[in-house]
């Protein structure tokens, strides 16, 4: 019995999330071509222009759309003209809530060919992956303010989080160890729990009490300003990091610069319940002064794109993707930086094409 197109919708956003949107979905056409699966892209206008055009930024209806789907993709979001916040809090931060991403997944690997800013480093030293709960702590919005705009003014912003939230994504974190059994098989807990004394007192009491069911799994505990120091000192040392998710904003930053950049970065926000459905992106921004200028670096969006497809029911697709993408990257590409790739932006879609063979 075969099985039903894979169903996907794709958010290009703004400034050049069209364009490495347009180089993943060519990358899309040709792996499944090669590994003979068939998908469907509903394309939406979701973004800065829209919001600008009509006030709304997810229309009626929308979500209902996304979660009749398998997988969404995501540009980029980011307009020159909409203040900085509105876009980020009412597309990616509401999609996420809504559709209850509460896995935010990132990799930090450096590919062959790729600089790191780290002297002595290369592929077999960062090699490390991030779970970030992606539903709770600051992002929650909860709090106020008292006598705004006045010199006693009181600005409250309160951190949520809940037994639920850190089990579920602990208890993933740990099966997600276990599946990816590198030779350390190690999950480290990353927070502050000499500081934030009852929250992340929350989480460290969990990971104790799920380690419980995974006997197999090394476990390890850092604080968060360790850890910025470990993964720069000593990145070797990770396997997979679980933690909150401030904090996980903030490391995953780091992590994608000790990749080589956001040009190759890429992340998925995850509902792995049944029926959940996922969302994929690169981790750079619309970088608006780039567009329509093909200067813009697409690794990122392809690998995104082999994320989604990874989670989506097509491994041997991803995997294909990420041969090829090394294999541009050790081989071919000059940078990874806008502009100084040695190629354009569609040139580089076209030589992970080119590669998908090998």
């Amino acid at each position: 019995m075969s099985r039903a197109p894979l169903a996907i919708a794709t958010i290009a956003g703004d400034g050049t999330g069209p364009e490495v949107t347009a180089e993943a979905v060519k990358v899309l056409e040709a792996v499944a071509q090669l590994e003979g699966f068939a998908f469907t892209i509903e394309r939406l206008d979701w973004g800065g222009d829209r919001y600008l055009r009509t006030g709304e930024i997810i229309p009626e209806g929308g979500l209902d759309l996304l979660r009749s789907k398998d997988a969404v993709f995501l540009g980029a979001i980011g307009h020159p003209d909409v203040p900085p916040g509105v876009l980020e809090k009412g597309l990616l931060l509401e999609l996420r809530f809504k559709l209850d991403q509460y896995i935010n997944l990132r990799p930090v690997k450096l590919l062959p060919g790729v600089e790191t800013p780290l002297a002595g480093r290369g592929p077999d030293d960062i090699d490390f992956v991030v779970v970030r709960e992606n539903t709770e702590d600051l992002y929650c919005g909860v709090g106020g303010y008292l006598k705004k705009d006045t010199p006693d003014e009181v600005a409250v912003q309160q951190a949520v989080y809940t037994r639920k939230g850190c089990e579920r994504c602990i208890r993933w974190a740990f099966e997600y160890t276990r599946r990816r059994n590198s030779p350390k098989k190690t999950l480290t807990l990353v927070a502050k729990t000499n500081v934030l004394t009852f929250g992340h007192d929350l989480w460290w009491r969990t990971f104790q009490e799920v380690a419980k069911d995974y006997p197999d799994v090394k476990t390890d505990y850092n604080h968060v300003d360790a850890c910025c120091m470990w993964m720069v000192k000593n990145p070797d040392a990770y396997d997979v990091i679980v933690t909150t998710n401030m904090f996980g904003d903030i490391i995953t930053d780091l992590g994608g610069i000790l990749q080589g950049g956001m040009g190759v970065a890429a992340g998925g926000n995850l509902n792995p319940d049944a029926g959940g459905v996922s969302m994929f992106e690169p981790m750079g921004g619309s970088a608006p002064k780039y567009t329509g200028m093909n200067k813009i670096n697409p690794i990122a969006a392809i690998n995104a794109m082999a994320m989604l497809l990874e989670h989506s029911g097509q491994p041997a697709a991803a995997a294909r993707i990420d041969r090829a993408v090394a294999s541009v990257t050790g081989t071919k590409m000059k940078s990874q930086a806008a502009g100084r790739m040695g190629y354009g932006t569609s040139e580089v879609g076209d030589l992970v094409v080119a590669a998908l063979n090998g």
